[in-house]
């Protein structure tokens, strides 16, 4: 999705009365406006909220007045106000901007009902003392994607505009036609709105984070291990296995065998005598049907496997309930 797809969501006033509220990391917002400006001239006089007041640019230019600063915005810009911030908009004459807005609260969860403390003493909206589950505890100086709209000395405009022109489109147009699930689609949609919004303002410092390690080896092993575990009732090859990760029949093998020490194959009987085990102590199963349903066409070559793997066969594990005999 792109600005130009933005043009078209002029159903993202249609949330109102449809999401509400959501949760994200400790946090809570309360949304209390949508809406859509197409291009046209129009001007927006000096004013202020309680709440944080976002908007995107989508088309044409015009300027955005925070307190005694002057912004140009153009398509893709974001700008904020927060709460208590005295401001102004206004379109170009020759270039109308086209803009979509949405405002909110933000408070941590134990603040999310009233006005917080700290608030009501003057001090910084939605930030109070207390941890809350997921992020650090409110009011520390650990920073994260919420210090975009928790500082009050950060920027009030952004090019950054990440994921919000896709956020915009899906959600107008879950509000435009909403159906089974739509409540928890858009409260999920709201959480990313609200996170995307965030980190529009948010410093590059605020934003990182130690880097995140993935040993791809490991992934595509519990992916080919995950398909034998899936298919144990049906014909297995290598080819099968490596197939499912996009891998050589080689490559594949070589890289489970690292991984976990033993053949896909020998994987593959272990992981099927297992089941077996399990199977058989369910009386009102043939041992016929127990060796079909663990990839034996056969009853004579399972009852080798399983006494070869466990020391006995089908019917005495069934006869002992799966304890070993003294």
């Amino acid at each position: 999705m792109t600005l130009a797809d933005v043009a078209d969501a002029d159903r993202f006033v249609d949330l109102a009365g449809l999401l509400e509220s959501c949760e994200v990391d400790g946090f809570r917002a309360d949304f209390l406006s949508w809406g859509h400006y197409r291009p046209e001239y129009w001007r927006n006089y000096w004013h202020t909220h309680s709440f944080h007041e976002v908007c995107l640019a989508y088309s044409g230019a015009g300027r955005f007045d925070n307190g005694s600063t002057r912004y140009d915005v153009r398509p893709g810009s974001v700008f904020l106000a927060r709460p208590g911030d005295v401001h102004e908009i206004e379109s170009s004459h020759s270039e109308p901007l086209g803009i979509a807005f949405w405002g909110f609260t933000f408070r941590p969860v134990g603040l999310a009902s009233g006005i917080g403390r700290e608030e009501e003493r003057g001090g910084m909206p939605g930030v109070a003392h207390g941890g809350a589950a997921g992020r650090p505890a409110a009011g520390s100086d650990e920073p994260g994607w919420w210090s975009g709209l928790t500082r009050r000395d950060g920027p009030v405009v952004s090019g950054r505009s990440g994921a919000l022109p896709a956020l915009i489109t899906a959600l107008a147009a879950e509000a435009a036609a909403p159906v089974s699930g739509y409540a928890t689609t858009l409260r999920a949609l709201g959480a990313t709105l609200v996170v995307e919004t965030a980190r529009a303002f948010a410093l590059d410092d605020d934003l990182a984070v130690e880097p995140v390690r993935r040993d791809r080896g490991l992934l595509v092993v519990e992916a080919m291990q995950r398909h034998l575990r899936d298919n144990l009732s049906r014909p297995i090859t290598v080819r099968d296995v490596a197939a499912v990760v996009h891998l050589s029949e080689r490559h594949a093998e070589r890289l489970f065998t690292q991984q976990t020490g033993a053949s896909i194959m020998s994987t593959l009987r272990r992981l099927r005598l297992e089941l077996a085990a399990q199977l058989l102590l369910d009386y009102g199963v043939t041992i016929t049907e127990v060796a079909r349903h663990c990839g034996y066409s056969d009853v004579r070559p399972f009852s080798t496997a399983f006494k070869r793997h466990y020391g006995r066969t089908p019917g005495e594990h069934r006869r002992s309930g799966g304890t070993e005999f003294v």
